[in-house]
């Protein structure tokens, strides 16, 4: 079956507008894409915030009549010409094949990789697994932030080691320290839905029995005074500088901190922040975001 797709740029001020819009017309399907590079990093919990400007698009049966449909939306303030919409038609599709060939295994580092779900493993003896699908939660190894951590996470020994994973988002972090040797990992979100996918995934990577989860009012309470030997932060600069003196407070003496989320340009700042409860620390870019590493006095 053949599908047609619309397209229009549009603020997003008027997207409930052209959304209602294009359901009063029989979409199947809306989706909003960023249109213009503006990216919302770390929405608040509860919310799903837009970009300021976005294309819309809605799919629809092949035979839909599509005069009525631009009828619709130009009526639409701020959509004055036919050209600012396209329609270009949409082939069918095994939807799972697509999805799989979108999201393939990852490695980062020698031995640690990501594999969504239904596909196989490597062919490499020494691969350490960590199975994750993309989700809501962020963290799935394909932002250069999260993948510097994992990187970083393959070069090092967690074998009996307390960890802490401060924004752990979709727990991927989290789960390959635990699979690393790691005996117990806190989990840190101020996200419940975050918190929800870290403990799935840890199950289906079985390391759930070494997890636990924490809202951040509830983290200092909840490691019941011990120090983690390795700290791990991917959040962004901005939280890291607050975050500061609860990182460091909850890191033993001689434990790694490793932070991200930061891009090159704020990296000093950050580095500045947190050197000096660090004897040293080092600072890897990569795609305009860097990692800082410190190891604490």
């Amino acid at each position: 079956m053949a599908w047609a797709e619309v397209s229009l740029s549009i603020h997003r001020e008027l997207v409930a507008e052209a959304e209602l819009a294009l359901q009063e017309q029989g979409a199947l399907a809306i989706t909003l894409q960023d249109s213009a590079d503006d990216p919302v990093l770390e929405p608040a919990p509860g919310t799903a915030p837009l970009w300021p400007h976005l294309q819309l698009r809605g799919l629809f049966a092949g035979d839909v009549n599509r005069s009525d449909v631009l009828l619709a939306l130009l009526g639409l303030p701020g959509i004055e010409r036919p050209d600012a919409l396209a329609w270009r038609e949409v082939a069918d599709q095994d939807w799972a094949r697509a999805w799989m060939d979108s999201f393939q295994p990852m490695k980062f580092g020698n031995h640690l990789w990501i594999v969504p779900s239904g596909m196989k493993d490597p062919e490499d003896e020494s691969a350490l697994v960590v199975r994750l699908d993309p989700g809501l939660a962020f963290g799935t190894g394909t932002h250069p932030t999260t993948a510097l951590c994992l990187q970083w996470i393959d070069s090092h020994d967690f074998t009996g080691q307390l960890v802490v994973d401060y924004g752990c988002g979709s727990g991927v972090l989290a789960v390959a320290a635990a699979l690393k040797g790691a005996s117990r990992v806190w989990c840190v979100d101020n996200d419940p839905q975050a918190l929800d996918a870290t403990l799935a995934n840890a199950a289906r990577n079985n390391v759930a029995d070494r997890l636990v989860c924490f809202p951040p009012e509830a983290f200092l309470q909840g490691m019941g005074g011990k120090k983690a030997g390795v700290v791990l932060a991917n959040i962004l600069a901005g939280p890291l500088i607050e975050l500061q003196v609860i990182l460091m407070g909850s890191l033993q003496a001689e434990g790694d901190i490793v932070l991200s989320g930061i891009l090159q340009e704020q990296a000093q700042w950050v580095a500045d922040t947190y050197r000096p409860g660090c004897k040293k620390l080092d600072v890897v870019e990569q795609e305009g975001w860097v990692r800082v590493h410190g190891l604490a006095r």
